[in-house]
């Protein structure tokens, strides 16, 4: 099969033309790298969890309900992982903590509002909607509103 290319008349092969192409890997090493670059992309959805067999709880109820606690709950030493998904030693003394609690009856609320009494707000990984963080919450939007006027008075 072949293509005319325009204004001169000459013929050029059809794949001539898409060799500027980027090549397509074949055989076992592109399918290996293939693969590898998909175990990449995929390995942050998957989720982690510290916790020891030692410390989960008997109650396959009562352990999920720390555990959502435990994800809602920041790693004072990585301060941005859960201490679900954090190997340090102060995230392993909050996840016994917060099932010594579960275990005790206090309710998810409970539980958190002990670790705040206990660490302070910096102990949440989503902060509360309070007049003392309208700060935290309000600066992005402001920071893109100011930003988009700035560009249309440039633009102007």
């Amino acid at each position: 099969m072949t293509a005319s290319a325009p204004g001169n008349g000459s013929e050029m092969p059809a794949r001539a033309a898409d060799r500027t192409a980027m090549p397509i890997r074949r055989g076992w090493r592109g399918r290996m790298r293939l693969a590898a670059l998909g175990a990449l992309l995929l390995a942050p959805a998957v989720p982690v969890h510290a916790a020891n067999p030692d410390e989960m709880l008997a109650d396959p109820k009562l352990e999920a309900r720390a555990e959502v606690i435990g994800e809602s709950l920041r790693c004072l030493v990585c301060q941005n992982e859960s201490i679900e998904a954090s190997d340090a030693d102060l995230a392993h003394d909050l996840r016994l903590l917060v099932r010594e609690r579960v275990k005790a009856g206090d309710t998810d609320d409970e539980v958190r509002q002990y670790i705040v009494a206990r660490y302070g707000e910096f102990v949440l990984l989503q902060p509360v909607f309070a007049p003392h963080t309208l700060l935290l919450w309000l600066a992005a939007p402001l920071l893109i509103v100011i930003g988009g006027l700035t560009l249309w008075l440039i633009a102007r």
